[in-house]
C-alpha cells in the first residue's frame, strides 16, 4: 500500500499543485474578459431592443432608462403604417438575392480559373486582382456614377446595385481560389480521362466540394448588400425603389416617424434577417474559413 501511494501521490501533487491552481485562475480571468467584451458588444443591441418597446416619448426621458416601464409591442406594426416597410423589404430581398447569386457564380468561376487552369500571366493577373482590394470605394465612386448614369443610362434603377456582383469581387475570388487549391488535382485528371470538359469539372466536381466556402461568400455578400446604404442613396431617387437600409432613413420624413421607439423597431426588423442567417449558417462560415488558405 505504501508503494502504491508513493507512486500515485506525485501525479496527484502535479494535478493539484500550484501550477493547476494558476491554470484555473488564468482560465477564469480569460472567460471573465471574454464575457465582459461580449457584453460590451451586446449592450447596444439590447438597448435598441428595449427602446423599440418603449411608449412614445419615453426615449427622451432623463436619466435614460434601460428597461421600459411597460412593453409596447404595438410599435412594430406602427412602422408599417408610417412607411411602406413591406415594399422596402421586398426591394432589399430582390437586390440581395440577385447580388448573392451573381457573386457566388462569378467569383467561383474566376477562382476556378486561377486555381485549376494553367495559362501565361496567371500569377501576375492574380496579383493585379489583389491590388484592387486596396483601392478605397470613394476613389471609384465618381467614375462608377458617370458610367452607370451617363454611359449606361441606369439612373434610378436596380442595375448599379445588382450588376457589379456579377463581375466577381476580389475578396470573394481570393477566398474561393484558396479553397479550390486545397482540392486534389487528381480529381481533375481522373475526370479528364473520362472525357469531362473544364466546365464540367468546375460545375459537377469542384463546386459541390466548395459548399462551405460558397456559403461563407454568400453570407458575407448578403450582409454587405443588405446593409448597403450608400449605393442606393447615390443611384435611387424614386421612393418606390428604396431598399430597406435607405427606407429606414426615410422614416424620419413621416409624421411621427421621428419617434425613437419607431426607429428602433424598424432597426430591429432590419437587422433580424442578418442575425438569423448568420446563426443558422455559422457552421459553414467557420468551416469555410478554417479550410481556406491551407495551401497555395
Amino acid at each position: 500500500m505504501a508503494t502504491i501511494a508513493s507512486n500515485i501521490s506525485p501525479t496527484r501533487r502535479m494535478k493539484n499543485g500550484p501550477g493547476a491552481a494558476a491554470r484555473v485562475v488564468r482560465i477564469v480571468i480569460i472567460y471573465a474578459l471574454l464575457i465582459g467584451v461580449g457584453a460590451a458588444f451586446l449592450l447596444p443591441f439590447l438597448w435598441a431592443v428595449t427602446s423599440s418597446l418603449r411608449s412614445a416619448g419615453a426615449g427622451l426621458r432623463f436619466p435614460p432608462e434601460f428597461l421600459p416601464r411597460e412593453f409596447n409591442f404595438s410599435n412594430y406594426p406602427k412602422v408599417f403604417e408610417l412607411i411602406p416597410f413591406a415594399r422596402f423589404f421586398g426591394n432589399s430581398i430582390l437586390v440581395t438575392t440577385i447580388s448573392v447569386i451573381g457573386e457566388c457564380l462569378s467569383a467561383s468561376f474566376v477562382a476556378f480559373g486561377f486555381a485549376r487552369l494553367r495559362f501565361p500571366g496567371r500569377n501576375v493577373l492574380f496579383v493585379v486582382l489583389l491590388t484592387t482590394m486596396m483601392i478605397p470605394y470613394p476613389v471609384t465612386m465618381i467614375p462608377s456614377f458617370i458610367l452607370w448614369v451617363r454611359g449606361l443610362g441606369m439612373a434610378n434603377t436596380f442595375g448599379p446595385l445588382i450588376i457589379p456582383p456579377f463581375f466577381g469581387p476580389a475578396f470573394s475570388i481570393f477566398l474561393l481560389r484558396q479553397f479550390f487549391m486545397t482540392v486534389s488535382m487528381e480529381l481533375d485528371e481522373a475526370a479528364k480521362v473520362d472525357g469531362a470538359s473544364e466546365f464540367r469539372i468546375y460545375w459537377q466536381i469542384i463546386l459541390p466540394l466548395a459548399k462551405p466556402a460558397l456559403a461563407t461568400i454568400a453570407i458575407f455578400s448578403f450582409i454587405a448588400t443588405w446593409n448597403d446604404f450608400l449605393t442606393p442613396l447615390i443611384y435611387l431617387s424614386d421612393s418606390n425603389l428604396y431598399t430597406l437600409a435607405l427606407g429606414i432613413n426615410f422614416l424620419r420624413n413621416f409624421r411621427g416617424g421621428g419617434e425613437l421607439a419607431y426607429q428602433m423597431a424598424a432597426t430591429i426588423m432590419f437587422v433580424a434577417p442578418s442575425i438569423i442567417i448568420y446563426f443558422v449558417s455559422q457552421r459553414y462560415v467557420i468551416e469555410g474559413i478554417v479550410t481556406t488558405g491551407l495551401k497555395g
